[in-house]
């Protein structure tokens, strides 16, 4: 063996299993395969040097019922078997987390007959706990909050998600997993020998191999998946969501989480209440087209990432579809005045935009087919051929991934041991 190919060799780190993906959905992946899979060497790369770096440390940290989903779908099953499992898991590891309980509210009349239809959902979903209470019951709950009637949902929560991430990456390395941070993937190839599926990375061991690779990359999941073969669709589509927050003194406003009414012609849930862990009281969010993947801020900007997304055809027709829409939400981001005005429905109608102030941002990763149409549920891809038998990717993982994440966990992991045969 030649000098070179030694040092190549010594430098070259090998696994039977690599996840790629620091995010709660790839932490917990990973740790769910060690558990049931122990005598594996699983190794898990992050392109960043920390877990949680984006969709899962930039969210508002509700633990979700599982009320506004699609009854049947894997989205509706997983978070409801989710949140059982997080609770579970959050009182296990003595994890801070409240249940501090959701009301959907109704404000006008013509909104009654789709929250009812939500109440509905709820129920054929079996959500735990879930009340179709008046206007009385309201005040009970929330003595701010006015509406006509409203469901209640007191086994919703909040936590950290980007704690609850870091717990899920410790309970891996201490069942003998490896993270290698500041590793971003580059390419994917088919080799021969024992460990055949070779990765390169931008990290320090920047030849990896293994025997199959597992991907849960989030904002760059339609990318990732693309290094074997994969198709361009669905499309990735960075959504920025900004939060608004009460100013310390209008703390006491508001207890629980207060949503409206979801308007069924449009993708995104509207602007509402969330308390959570720091003591603050979120408002919003709005839903932005985000000018870089990861840009949480009009300050970051990727023209690739812009041009990616502006001439993809399903965004084009997204446009067209929701032009109304998509202009009032780029003003309620500049003009915070808007958004308060909208919440002023549920909450004392005196509250104004002087007693609030720009809160947190994330990035959500929003899979659209090129039709135009929002990927609403989990999708799963290899690629073609001998490297594609090797590879899962987890390519849309939609919200409430976080709530959902232990029960995804369990999923990928049983789809990774009937397709690698582990």
């Amino acid at each position: 063996m030649s000098l070179a190919a030694a040092a190549a060799n010594a430098s070259r780190k090998s696994f039977d299993v690599i996840i790629v993906g620091g995010g709660i959905v790839g932490c917990a992946t990973a740790r769910n395969l060690k558990i049931v899979k122990p005598h594996l060497n699983v190794g898990l790369i992050d392109k960043e040097s920390h877990v949680a770096a984006h969709q899962s440390g930039h969210n508002s940290g509700v633990l979700h019922a599982g009320i506004y989903y699609k009854p049947g779908t894997l989205k509706a099953k997983l978070c409801v078997q989710g949140i059982d499992l997080a609770y579970e898991y959050l009182q296990k590891k003595q994890i801070p987390h409240k249940k501090v309980g959701k009301l959907i509210v109704a404000t006008e009349e013509n909104e009654v007959p789709h929250l009812l239809t939500l109440y509905e959902r709820a129920q054929e979903n079996k959500c735990r706990e879930i009340q179709l209470i008046d206007g009385d019951k309201i005040k009970e709950i929330e003595p701010n909050c006015r509406g006509l009637r409203a469901i209640w949902s007191p086994y919703t929560g909040i936590v950290d998600w980007g704690l609850v991430t870091k717990y899920y990456a410790k309970d891996f390395t201490d069942d003998g997993g490896e993270i290698l941070f500041n590793h971003k993937l580059q390419r994917i190839e088919l080799s021969s020998g024992e460990y055949p599926v070779r990765i390169v990375t931008s990290g320090t061991n920047s030849q990896l191999e293994c025997k199959y690779l597992i991907t849960c990359a989030g904002l760059h999941s339609d990318r990732v998946a693309q290094l074997s073969g994969c198709s361009r669709d669905p499309k990735i589509i960075p959504f920025r969501g900004e939060y608004l927050k009460l100013k310390p003194h209008m703390k006491n406003l508001v207890r629980t989480n207060i949503y409206p009414v979801p308007d069924p012609r449009f993708p995104f849930l509207g602007v509402h209440f969330t308390p959570n862990m720091n003591g603050d009281i979120l408002l919003g969010p709005n839903a932005v087209l985000a000018f870089a993947r990861e840009g949480y801020n009009y300050s970051k900007l990727s023209p690739k990432d812009v041009i990616d997304a502006v001439f993809y055809p399903g965004m084009l027709k997204l446009m067209m579809k929701f032009a109304v829409f998509g202009s009032r939400e780029m003003w309620r981001s500049v003009y915070h005045r808007a958004q308060v005005k909208l919440l002023q429905r549920f909450i004392i109608p005196e509250l104004k935009a002087s007693d609030v102030e720009r809160g947190i941002a994330g990035v959500r990763a929003q899979a659209m087919d090129s039709e135009g149409n929002l990927v609403d549920d989990f999708v799963f891809d290899g690629g073609i051929g001998d490297l594609g038998s090797r590879v899962l990717h987890v390519r849309n993982a939609p919200s409430p991934g976080a709530t959902s994440s232990l029960a995804i966990a369990k999923m990928v992991v049983e789809k990774a041991s009937e397709k690698f045969n582990l």
